[in-house]
């Protein structure tokens, strides 16, 4: 939306200073269910039958829907993470600012909160905790059948699912990821305490790891430096005493895991050489979802939007084609970035690019006044006023918006005359 009056070029250039504006403003002024500033989501309870207890969730729903969970402003994936209350407030930073990037789609978070998290994320037994340990099991079937159909039944979600765990977390990513692979798209396990219980799911990924297949899984394991002086992570395999051992057992991990690389998991780790066991959460966190989602950016250099036989439209279907087939379901080319590409082929003079480029964003979010406001701004930079006049009336039935009723009442003042 733009003032009528300006010229072309102050006009392409105000529209384009708004959006990214208010684009700006809406990121950072986080809205959850009373739309209050600075909040990052809001907390529910959830009966479970498998735990018998109430349980304390706390959700953010992307602020490119309001925080509302409403569902009429389209779906998204969803991000499960363990410890809620220590890693929900980074994760939804990383997430809003990863989406205002255009480097993933907008995504709600769902931050479970532990009761006993020695007991809910461990299986087996420990005999330093004769009876205060291993339902594991149980808490993650709480998760498959209670939490994730509450969160699917209530809010608008896609099929696709992360789940993220720090430390004791990154023990129930890592058997989740191996008992039940179907849960998940994406697992993110951060210094994980694989060496619970004997390492035992080490010794059981040595052998289910050969036998399954995880083609469309990802998995990302971010490991803290636990070295002494003089160390690396060969020698360090060398040591036999507990102080290494979380780092001895999610290295052999990592070996079994390249060792069966025709399992066709896609998978990344890294050692965070400068970062310790709780300060790997932040960083980890932010490298795991950008290894995630790497698929996602679209990358157009400047000197093909200047390139007039350069076919932009194209291009954006090709990527985002190939961004639902990593997702698993259709997603559509974001409405934003769209209409940015769009203004700027019109401040290129490319209109029939810049025509394209609105119509398909008409198409996609037909309930978008923003959408047929700027497509109106195309036919009055053109000179065809009367679908200008159209557009904009189209516009306003959708949401009454000052700028446009403005340019439609000058518009329709001038055929009078």
């Amino acid at each position: 939306m733009r003032h009528y009056m300006l010229s072309c070029s102050a006009n392409v250039y105000l529209k384009l200073l708004l959006c990214s504006v208010i684009f700006l403003s809406t990121s950072f002024c986080v809205n959850a269910q009373e739309n209050s500033p600075f909040t990052t989501g809001f907390e529910e309870s959830v009966h479970s039958k498998i735990l018998a207890q109430e349980r304390k969730i706390w959700i953010h729903i992307p602020n490119s829907n309001g925080g509302n969970k409403i569902k009429d402003k389209g779906n998204y994936p969803v991000i499960y993470l363990l410890d809620g209350r220590d890693n929900f407030n980074t994760v939804v930073s990383i997430i809003e600012h990863m989406t205002v990037s255009g480097l993933c789609p907008p995504t709600i978070v769902v931050g479970i909160l532990q009761s006993n998290r020695l007991n809910e994320l461990t299986t087996g037994t420990d005999k330093e905790f004769p009876g205060s340990v291993g339902n594991g099991e149980k808490f993650i079937s709480f998760i498959e059948k209670e939490l994730i159909p509450y969160i699917d039944a209530t809010y608008p979600t896609t099929s696709y699912k992360i789940f993220i765990g720090h430390s004791l977390g990154g023990l129930a990513v890592t058997n989740t990821f191996l008992h039940k692979p179907y849960l998940f798209n994406s697992y993110v396990s951060l210094d994980g305490s694989l060496w619970w219980d004997n390492q035992r799911v080490v010794k059981e990924a040595k052998t289910i790891l050969p036998t399954q297949n995880y083609k469309g899984k990802t998995l990302y394991i971010a490991l803290a430096n636990r070295l002494e002086k003089g160390e690396d992570t060969l020698s360090v395999q060398k040591d036999t005493s507990s102080r290494s051992e979380l780092i001895r057992s999610n290295l052999t991990f990592i070996k079994y895991l390249s060792d069966n690389s025709r399992n066709q998991l896609r998978f990344r780790y890294r050692y965070y050489e400068d970062d310790n066991h709780p300060s790997v959460r932040l960083i980890g966190e932010y490298d795991a979802l950008r290894f995630v989602f790497n698929f996602y950016k679209l990358k157009i250099y400047d000197s093909e939007l200047n390139n007039p036989g350069f076919k932009l439209d194209s291009v954006l279907l090709a990527h985002y084609k190939n961004v639902s087939e990593q997702m698993g379901y259709t997603v559509k080319p974001d409405e934003n970035q769209v209409n940015n590409l769009g203004y700027q082929m019109l401040r290129n003079q490319q209109f029939v690019k810049a025509e394209t480029l609105f119509k398909l964003n008409t198409t996609n979010y037909p309930n978008s006044a923003n959408c047929y406001d700027s497509l109106g701004d195309l036919y009055l930079e053109t000179g065809n006023k009367t679908k200008a006049i159209e557009n904009f009336k189209k516009a306003l039935t959708l949401k009454a918006i000052p700028e446009t009723k403005e340019k439609l009442e000058q518009l329709q003042n001038e055929k009078s005359r």
